[in-house]
Parts: structure tokens; sequence; C-alpha cells
């Protein structure tokens, strides 16, 4: 059976996650402290106890939910975990990926994912920009209703997560016009989501060429592992490319549907989400319906448990 390993993006992290699998895997907290290491403050004491406000922060969402995803990767592979034949995530999970698939170091992916936060949270003034989650309308209405609401102003479809189920994101006048255009089109929900970044939409481009200033001195590796990237739904193997991907990435749309149809045309058989949270487990099955398809979340100890069983080859 073909499985991919898909990493989540920001948005799946709460205060206390991470508790169960550290009480049975010691690998888990040394995962935290060495990324504390590099971020000189305590990220598992954060992570455990908050508050969300600064958890939700996107410079410390950031190196949260890719230490997560790692620990969670190193738990899986302690406990005889198999080695999946793919590996792909949602924005920011991307990275988590290319961990996993020995593409980047976990101590340099730390660094640059908390630099890629700050240079987010710096290219859009607070309170100008935002993102707004669309439900019920197919991608062309969502795009349409954004070409009608720009008016000089920047207001994109950034995340196709499902069907039915889009992320616009750009200037905040420009993102409510979308808002009330997506309604009057007949949207089942249109409704802001509270981030104050614009991310995926153009208005990251300045973060975007800052992080590829930045890539320059981060070592990048061919993959261990087949990656496919959410940014286009293409395969990488090349460092070279891969660096510009992730330079890309960050003012690129996040294409979850058209990647999880590439894995399963690829034969993919079976997703496993590897970090906090089942957001991503829950689109998969919204893709693709097949009664084939199996799609799970290592949430606690128990799925990680049943994951590994004989039963579920």
């Amino acid at each position: 059976m073909s499985v991919a390993f898909v990493f989540p993006g920001q948005g799946s992290q709460s205060v206390g996650m991470m508790a169960e699998f550290a009480g049975v895997d010691p690998t888990v907290r040394a995962t935290f402290d060495s990324a504390s290491s590099v971020l000189g403050f305590d990220l598992w004491t954060l992570a455990r106890h908050g508050p969300a406000d600064q958890l939700a922060l996107t410079e410390i969402t950031q190196p949260v939910m890719l230490v997560a995803g790692v620990a969670t990767w190193r738990m899986w592979q302690n406990r005889g975990g198999f080695r999946p034949d793919w590996v792909a995530g949602h924005s920011l999970g991307e990275f988590t990926a290319l961990v996993a698939a020995g593409v980047l170091r976990f101590e340099d992916a730390v660094a640059l994912v908390r630099f890629r936060g700050e240079v987010m949270r710096d290219a859009v003034p607070g309170g100008q920009g935002g993102m707004a989650a669309i439900l019920g309308l197919s991608d062309a209405d969502v795009e349409t209703a954004c070409a009608e609401a720009s008016q000089g102003e920047v207001v994109e479809a950034v995340n196709y997560n499902g069907p039915g189920q889009v992320v616009i994101a750009g200037h905040t006048g420009a993102l409510q016009r979308a808002i009330e255009a997506a309604k009057a089109r007949g949207a089942k929900r249109a409704l802001a989501l509270p981030i104050s970044v614009p991310c995926h939409s153009s208005l990251m481009q300045p973060a975007a060429e800052k992080l590829r200033e930045r890539l320059r001195s981060v070592t990048v590796s061919a993959p261990s592992i087949r990656f496919l990237s959410s940014v286009d739904a293409v395969e990488y193997s090349d460092p070279a490319a891969i660096a510009d991907l992730l330079y890309r990435q960050l003012a690129s749309p996040v294409r979850w549907v058209a990647t999880v149809q590439t894995l399963v045309g690829l034969g993919v058989q079976k997703f496993i989400e590897c970090g906090p949270g089942k957001v991503l487990t829950g689109l998969n099955r919204r893709i693709d319906k097949s009664p084939s398809l199996a799609c799970l979340a290592l949430e606690d100890i128990a799925s990680v448990d049943a994951a590994l069983s004989p039963a579920a080859e």
C-alpha cells in the first residue's frame, strides 16, 4: 500500500498539545528542548501552558507547529513506524515535510520558519491585512468575487483547501468587499478569520524576497522520501529547485485539493497526518470520498498504535 505522510500548517496549534506524546516518548520533549536552544526561549512551556494569544502569533506558531510535527515524526519512527512513500505539507507544513525527508536540518528549519514568521508579520502593517474563509462556492466564483472586490487593492484566493472551501487574503477593505460579494453569490458562509497576516497573497512578496536571501545560507539536500509540493502539486527532488520553491511558496496559493488528487493519481492509498490536530484528515476525506482511500491522523497514542498495528496495513 502506498502511503503519504502529510504535515499541517498554522491553525492546528492549541495550548497543551503534545503533552500525551511527551509522557510516553522522551524524544518529544528533547525535540522541543533542541528547538528552544535555537530560538532562545522555552518553546515547550509555551506549547504546554500558553497563553493562547502568544501561541497564535505567526512568528511563534510557525516554529511550534514545525517542532510538533517533527516530534511526532520522530516518535513514530521510535515506535517502529514505517517510512512513507511520499511526504507533503500544507503551507508551513512543507517545511516539516522537508525535515522528515532529510532536505532541511531540523535546527536550520526552526530558525528559518521563525524568520519566515517575522518577515510575514512585518510585510503588512497591523490592521491592514487579513484572511477570510468562503464556504459553498466554486473556486471560479470565489476568484470572480475577489476580482470584483479588489478596486485597486489586493484580495486573492490563497488556500484551495477542499471542494467549496477556499480561503482568501488581502487588504482589509478589499477583504470585506469580497466577503459581501461572495455572500451575494450564494456562499453558505463567508467570514473573516482571526489572522492579521494575509498569508500566501501577493502582499507577501516583500517577505518572500527576504526569505530568499536567508535561504542562500541554508543547506538544502536531496529528499530521501519523495516530496510533492502543495504550491503546484509537482514532485521536487533537486535541492536548488526546492530552495526556489520555498521562496515562491510564501506569495503563492496553497493548492491542497490538487495535491491530494495528484497523490491519489500516483497510487497513494493512505494519508497519515503527522502533527497536532486532524484538519488535513478532514479535508482529505472531503477531497476524495472513495471508500478505498484511508485517511487518519496521529492525534494521540491510541491513533499512533492503531496506525502501527498489522491490521492497519
